[in-house]
């Protein structure tokens, strides 16, 4: 699993984001979404409708952690 493969998981499910996935080890990875579909939830929401779109590669084991931090743009 690569940052561009994550990237693309979370392409998929927000399109017009702005998405930056670091990570060189394979399976730990830190990211940033920024989507104004966040506006109104919380971080906890904004962040399990992302951990939404990568759940298959977490339960797999292809992805052990993404650190994660989202946000509503400015």
């Amino acid at each position: 699993m690569t940052p561009q493969d994550i990237e693309k998981l979370i392409r998929a499910a927000f399109p017009d984001a702005t998405i930056e996935i670091q990570g060189d080890d394979g399976v730990h990875f830190q990211g940033l979404v920024i989507d104004e579909s966040f506006r109104g939830m919380n971080r906890i929401q904004q962040q399990r409708a992302v951990m939404a779109a990568i759940k298959p590669q977490v339960d797999s084991g292809e992805i052990h952690a993404l650190g994660l931090t989202t946000k509503v743009p400015d």
